[in-house]
Order: C-alpha cells, then sequence, then structure tokens
C-alpha cells in the first residue's frame, strides 16, 4: 500500500540519478541500523522498513516509509510519509504525513536518505508519550484529495519530541 499523497511525477533529473544511484550504492554497503530498503524497479519512489530503537516507545514496532524523490533533488527535498498504519507520535499525522523541518524549510541538499531515517528514528525515540497531534482530526480533513504534505505551511515550534 502507497499514500495517495504522490507529488506529480516528473522524470528525475540527471544530477538527481545520479545522486540517488550512488545514495542507493552507499545504502546497500552500510545501511543506516534498523533500516532496510525495499527493492523496487523505481528509483523515483524508495519504501524503507524500520523497527523503532529499544528501550523507547516505540521498541520493536515495524514502520514503513515512502520516500519520494523530486525532480531536482537533492536540491529539493523528498516527500516522505508513512504508511499506514503510521505511529502514534505528537508530530506524526494519522495519514503518515510528519512534521519534520528537515522535510521542509530546514532541508539541505547536503542530507540523504539515511540522515532523513536517523532524524525520524531519533523523534520517535525521544517521545514521552504515544498520541496524534492535537490538530490531527482537522488537518486531515484538510487534506483530502491527496493533499502533498510539502504543500502544508508547518509551523515547527515544539522540538521536545
Amino acid at each position: 500500500m502507497t499514500s495517495s499523497s504522490a507529488p506529480s511525477r516528473k522524470a528525475l533529473s540527471k544530477i538527481a540519478c545520479n545522486r540517488l544511484q550512488k545514495e542507493l550504492v552507499e545504502w546497500q554497503v552500510s545501511p543506516p541500523a534498523g533500516f532496510k530498503h525495499k527493492i523496487t524497479d523505481n528509483l523515483q519512489r524508495w519504501i524503507i522498513e524500520f523497527v523503532g530503537a529499544s528501550g523507547t516507545l516505540y521498541a520493536e514496532e515495524t514502520y514503513q516509509l515512502q520516500v519520494d524523490f523530486p525532480e531536482h533533488y537533492p536540491m529539493e527535498a523528498p516527500q516522505v510519509v508513512f504508511i499506514p498504519p503510521a505511529p502514534l507520535h505528537p508530530h506524526i499525522y494519522s495519514n503518515g504525513h510528519i512534521c519534520l523541518d528537515i522535510l521542509y524549510d530546514s532541508w539541505s541538499p547536503a542530507m540523504t536518505v539515511s540522515s532523513i531515517c536517523i532524524s525520524i528514528l531519533s523523534m520517535l525515540s525521544s517521545s514521552t508519550e504515544k498520541q496524534r497531534p492535537a490538530d490531527n482530526d482537522r488537518y486531515i480533513k484538510n487534506c483530502r484529495n491527496g493533499r502533498s504534505p510539502k504543500e502544508t505551511r508547518w509551523w515547527f515550534h515544539d522540538d521536545k519530541v
């Protein structure tokens, strides 16, 4: 099952293809601990499975991320969402959208899929309670018809979790 909030799918630029092929090779040699790239023939969409870190609220729970790469990656951030069911977390909406600054305003072309994965795992690991964002229902209602999380104007105000 994949997310319905897929961005418009323009072909990857040559720079994006080269960068993704390099990242894929690096991933195959040395993936981030606990993460697994599910092999497909689509370089533009990666499915990544991971297990919550031990000693955290999400220990031994398995989740999947869908990473959609834009035409001009890495100059533009990929769209990253959880494939349902998304974990209960104050910055993860029930539709899988993730409120994490590096996926939007704080993106840097120096970041990689591995660094995104580590940041998401860190965000989960630092949580002290399992709950949805306070505005989950309103947000989900506004996301009908496949709205991308990149169309959201996020307010990054809470760095505790």
